[in-house]
């Protein structure tokens, strides 16, 4: 066990101090936006927008532009998303837990390419596509984005795309050298897993959405 411990925080020998705490910090308080997320509590978007402000600033560091850009672009949709979780029907009911329609699912593909394709030039005029990582970041960063645009919708779909991008992530983070966003990453993908069910039983429990 000592030697997975060493070899875990060997990783962040030469990397300055502030970065460290920075970095645990933003996964303490990206862990709490997806237990929050997964309750459909909207608490979810003020912790969410303390942990990606604080990851813009640490991915832009290490140079991973296309989660950097996830950050900044959640921190947008968490504000959207908080405003529309507090919105209310005619009957003055909450926004509940929905199945994407067939328009949406267009949006969710359109999302996807053009993330796809605005992540490769930013990639490509930075001169960034220098390693695997680049081309896993740029998929990961399409997944995310419909993943957030789907959780402002309150959407059940959202948590596939959490799963997926998640367990991509596990890897990525942890060659990288970020430990504790690697670990965190594992945590989301168990957590996505239960949210996904907490949420399908809030749509089947609610008579509106059935």
């Amino acid at each position: 066990m000592s030697h997975i411990f060493n070899w875990l925080f060997a990783q962040y020998q030469g990397i300055p101090t502030h970065l460290i705490v920075l970095e645990f910090i933003g996964v303490f308080f990206g862990f709490l936006s997806v237990w929050y997320s997964k309750k459909e509590n909207i608490l979810v978007y003020p912790t969410g927008i303390i942990s990606t402000a604080i990851f813009v600033y640490i991915l832009l560091v290490y140079g991973l532009l296309g989660d950097m850009l996830i950050n900044a672009y959640y921190f947008t949709m968490s504000i959207y998303g908080w405003y529309y979780w507090t919105q209310k029907d005619a009957n003055n009911n909450e926004v509940h837990v929905t199945k994407t329609t067939k328009k949406e699912q267009k949006y969710t593909v359109i999302i996807f390419m053009l993330t796809l394709i605005f992540v490769a030039i930013i990639y490509l005029a930075n001169n960034k596509f220098n390693s695997w990582t680049a081309y896993v970041d740029t998929v990961t960063t399409a997944i995310f984005f419909v993943g957030m645009w789907l959780m402002a919708k309150k959407k059940l779909e959202n948590w596939v795309y959490w799963i997926i991008g998640d367990v991509i992530s596990v890897p990525l983070y942890l060659y990288k050298g970020l430990v504790f966003t690697s670990l965190q990453y594992l945590i989301f993908t168990v957590i996505a897993i239960y949210g996904y069910k907490a949420w399908k039983n809030s749509l089947n429990n609610n008579p509106q959405t059935v």
